[in-house]
């Protein structure tokens, strides 16, 4: 369309100019003004019908973009009127659930047995004249080493090679009594089973059209927030275990500027919502980088799992926890995930996935829906994990446990 406007504009200059010339020639003032009046009137004529069609066409599209709306509101006015009271109950019934501070003796009254109901209208129709709101941007890798080197001072100390990395991983998670097969079967989940020290939620293949989805970060995909939680609450483990290797000056720098992060961390209350605040910060930004050091990268990536299964220690589970049953906590939460954990088989055939979410994330996760119980979801889980398990970074880690 902007094609046909700009030809329109090029005809006018060319027949005002042409006319002039021909009638200037002439010898009475009112042949002039007369061929002048001509040439104005063709230049309006060349005008009406484009404007006039353009006009019609936006008219038509936002008739079109109306209608559509309206559609869309009746549909998604009914949806709502049968969900929004359904995830009003089972926020309900987990409030209960917490109330009762045990994860013992749970049955299925203490749950919601419906599935909830699912949005089939048309979709949301986009407005064809208005402009989409900018999104703001994820940070990535580049964004989390330019704020810890602005904001700390910090360049992360890379490992020579991915084996590396992986090797300081096994001796951390030995270290905190991980087993191989719930690190290597959560690393195979979480990073695709070939993922690197420094993969990215939705950077997993180098394509044009690949798009970070999240701050999720390394083998067990921290987000942000749970750097500046973990920093927040074990930071001093990893002073403690910088301290027992730093010899060197560079070593003991480390240290100082991981103190200033820890510090960063805990100037808000101990509470996810407070530490996500945090995390959006250029500081929170920053931290996010020590993933990517050798020598505290992994203690990171250990300690999110480390934290779940001392959650389950503290809460009379004795046993060990499988890596999809892991993965749940990892998933949902700690508590939620737990509630799974301990969930007897009968339970776990008909309790609906969608008690163990907020409504705006069960939405959002395909994975959830088509997976809507929670036998269904674990099993799920470990049929990609049991798939992504061959790919040869899995491979690789499980040989390094076996010599570690």
């Amino acid at each position: 369309m902007s094609a046909f406007f700009a030809n329109c504009g090029l005809s006018k200059k060319l027949l005002s100019f042409t006319s002039y010339e021909i009638f200037m020639k002439r010898s009475t003032r009112a042949a002039v003004a007369l061929s002048l009046s001509c040439a104005v009137s063709a230049a309006i004529w060349f005008d009406v019908p484009a404007a006039h069609g353009a006009d019609q066409d936006i008219a038509k599209r936002q008739a079109v973009y109306r209608e559509k709306l309206t559609a869309y509101a009746h549909a998604f006015e009914a949806y709502d009127a049968l969900a929004e009271p359904y995830w009003k109950s089972i926020s309900k019934k987990r409030a209960k659930r917490r109330a009762r501070g045990s994860f013992e003796h749970l049955a299925a009254s203490d749950y919601v047995l419906q599935q909830p109901p699912i949005y089939s209208g048309p979709p949301k129709p986009t407005n064809p004249e208005g402009a989409p709101s900018p999104a703001k941007d994820i940070p990535v890798v580049a964004d989390f080493l330019r704020e810890a080197k602005a904001q700390f001072g910090f360049v992360p100390e890379t490992p020579a090679s991915e084996n590396d990395y992986k090797r300081a991983y096994v001796i951390a998670a030995r270290a905190a009594g991980l087993t191989a097969a719930q690190c290597v079967r959560i690393y195979a989940f979480e990073s695709g089973g070939d993922g690197k020290y420094d993969v990215q939620a939705g950077l997993e293949y180098d394509v044009p059209s690949a798009r970070a989805i999240s701050t999720a970060l390394g083998y067990n995909q921290l987000l942000s927030t749970n750097s500046v939680e973990l920093l927040a609450e074990a930071g001093d483990e990893f002073v403690s275990n910088l301290k027992a290797k730093a010899t060197a000056a560079k070593g003991l720098r480390k240290i100082a500027i991981l103190k200033r992060m820890i510090a960063f961390s805990r100037s808000v209350p101990d509470r996810w919502n407070d530490h996500a605040r945090l995390a959006d910060t250029p500081k929170g930004i920053g931290i996010h980088a020590l993933n990517l050091d050798i020598d505290i990268g992994p203690l990171l990536q250990v300690r999110k799992l480390l934290t779940s299964v001392e959650f389950a220690k503290r809460h009379g589970f004795d046993g060990s926890l499988s890596a999809a049953e892991l993965e749940m906590m990892n998933l949902t939460g700690d508590g939620s995930g737990f509630e799974m954990v301990m969930m007897p088989d009968r339970l776990r055939e008909k309790i609906p996935t969608s008690n163990f979410f907020q409504r705006g994330g069960y939405e959002r996760n395909p994975v959830a829906a088509t997976n809507n119980t929670v036998a269904k979801l674990i099993a799920a889980t470990n049929t990609k994990m049991d798939t992504e398990a061959q790919l040869n970074g899995a491979r690789t880690l499980a040989a390094l446990f076996e010599k570690f």
